[in-house]
């Protein structure tokens, strides 16, 4: 796994339109760390937020004490608990002081498999992290990693380039789900025939 810590992306990365991080984020390697247990997969769902002017965004109504990390430094998880029930990560994006971030929606499990279904209570490889709040139950994302910088790879967390087999990617985009306002924005990204 020495490949994905020497690939670990960039600040720069990031530092771009949330649209275009969404859609590059895909087909990269998510990988947690938990002591020894080293969970991961490839990005396979995504779906980009923006600020003020995304209504289905934390930071539609401005800076508040939630969102605040939005308006922050690129790169850096935004993890917070939704429904009450599951955390879900989001990533950072944007210049500092533009809020953007992008949730991590879906993911294909390639490594610590069994550690996945262990914290997942569930035997079914293809439905371990085919949501959000299930992909970070899966790999132990909790509300210790709000605020963890991904591309120094703090608390163990990153996002790696990871070739695929060479082949480029069908995206599709589509609306974005699981959103009360603003969900009829193309800002969901798929990656097709996953």
């Amino acid at each position: 796994m020495e490949i994905l810590i020497k690939n670990i992306l960039p600040g720069e990365f990031y530092k771009r339109d949330t649209l275009e991080v969404a859609r590059d984020l895909l087909g990269k390697a998510l990988v947690k760390f938990k002591g020894p247990e080293m969970v991961g997969g490839i990005i396979l769902e995504t779906e980009a937020y923006y600020g003020q002017d995304d209504p289905a965004s934390h930071a539609y109504g401005g800076k508040t004490p939630r969102s605040e990390i939005m308006f922050g430094k690129p790169g850096i998880a935004y993890v917070y608990m939704c429904y009450g029930m599951y955390y879900l990560l989001n990533v950072v994006t944007e210049n500092e002081g533009k809020p953007g971030a992008v949730l991590i929606r879906a993911l294909k499990p390639l490594w610590g498999i069994d550690i996945m279904k262990r914290r997942r209570n569930a035997n079914l490889e293809d439905r371990l992290t085919d949501g959000p709040g299930k992909l970070t139950i899966a790999l132990g994302i909790d509300i210790k990693d709000n605020g963890a910088d991904i591309v120094k790879g703090e608390n163990r967390l990153y996002i790696s380039d990871y070739k695929t087999g060479g082949n480029s990617l069908k995206i599709i985009a589509t609306e974005r789900i699981g959103v009360k306002k603003g969900e009829d924005r193309p800002l969901r990204f798929l990656i097709q025939n996953k």
